[in-house]
């Protein structure tokens, strides 16, 4: 019995929609296939060191490549002394911080993993992501493409691990509780002072005249004040880099052209400004109390105030290159 030209027609339209459906099914069994090979060499990576080392192929492969259903934090760094970076082995230090408190936490999971990138071993790496600087931090999302939040502004938040865990959280949604490892520095530091103090204390029990020395007290209450003014809090909350050098020009950088910043050289810069500002205030306070004759006081005084003159237009002029726009200024602009 001969099939109508419709039958046939209709025949063939089923034939090749099964055909349809089975090459996706076996397509999409071979994807899935492959990205779970993926996430178990990932896996097992991990589970060796919190941190993979990437080079070019795996960059390739497991970063940049689909199908990824989990998310990648990148480190680019250059850990070669010959590199001249200053700062990458304590953001380094830091970034394994993080992934280790990652990898022994109960949120682990294979849904978020951490890598890094040396300049050494994978060059052609930094000129694929258009990098010309280091550290950078960069979140690759599962899904969705990579966002300019996705890289770490480090500049600004600089590079402690609790800062990092936050910034994961908000790309990620992941929450890693940071855990650092034990330091016994600071305790044996204090042990050691207080030791110190107390035998010159027990040397010196039958002349404790010092303690009422007000030089001593004074130097000492002026070294705190310096210390807390010039922005060593913030710097060891923040962990900011020591400078910054121009990748176009590769000046250095000691001052952060922004107010919402500052660079460990600017504290030093600005605590011995603020100390030589208090200095020249001595030296008027003592040319006022000396019994020399008048020529010399006024010399004496005189060079107070030049140095109260010349380092307080100094910081001013710190102050207007960091706020933008403020209309004052006194000698150095």
């Amino acid at each position: 019995m001969e099939l109508l030209p419709a039958q046939m027609a209709v025949k063939f339209l089923f034939l090749l929609i099964i055909l349809l459906e089975v090459s996706v099914l076996i397509f999409g069994k071979t994807k899935q296939d492959h990205l779970d090979e993926k996430v178990q060499q990932l896996s097992t990576w991990s589970n060796r060191r919190a941190v993979i080392h990437m080079t070019s192929d795996k960059f390739v492969t497991y970063v940049k490549n689909k199908p990824r259903n989990y998310s990648m934090i990148v480190l680019f760094t250059a850990l070669s002394p010959q590199r001249g970076c200053a700062v990458c082995k304590d953001a380094s230090e830091e970034y394994n911080i993080v992934a280790n408190s990652y990898r022994f936490s109960p949120s682990y999971s294979n849904k978020l993993f951490f890598s890094v990138v040396d300049f050494d071993d994978g060059s052609d790496i930094f000129q694929m992501m258009k990098l010309n600087t280091a550290p950078v931090f960069m979140h690759f999302p599962a899904k969705t493409k990579r966002k300019p939040a996705d890289t770490y502004d480090i500049q600004r938040l600089g590079y402690q691990a609790e800062n990092l865990a936050k910034w994961i959280a908000e790309r990620s949604e992941v929450n890693i509780r940071i855990f650092r490892p034990p330091n016994y520095t600071g305790t044996v530091v204090l042990v050691l002072l207080f030791s110190l103090a107390g035998g010159l204390l027990y040397m010196k029990r039958n002349s404790l005249e010092f303690l009422y020395n007000k030089t001593m007290w004074g130097v000492l209450s002026m070294v705190i004040v310096l210390g807390m003014t010039s922005g060593q809090m913030w710097n060891h909350i923040r962990g900011p880099p020591y400078a910054h050098r121009n990748p176009q020009t590769g000046a250095m950088h000691y001052i952060h052209g922004s107010s919402q910043g500052q660079f460990v050289a600017e504290t030093h810069i600005i605590m011995g400004i603020n100390a030589a500002i208090a200095v020249g205030f001595i030296i008027l306070n003592e040319a006022a109390k000396t019994k020399m004759d008048i020529s010399k006081r006024r010399m004496i005084a005189m060079a107070g105030l030049g140095m109260v003159v010349f380092f307080f237009s100094l910081l001013l002029s710190i102050f207007r290159q960091k706020y933008q726009g403020y209309p004052y200024s006194f000698l150095i602009r």
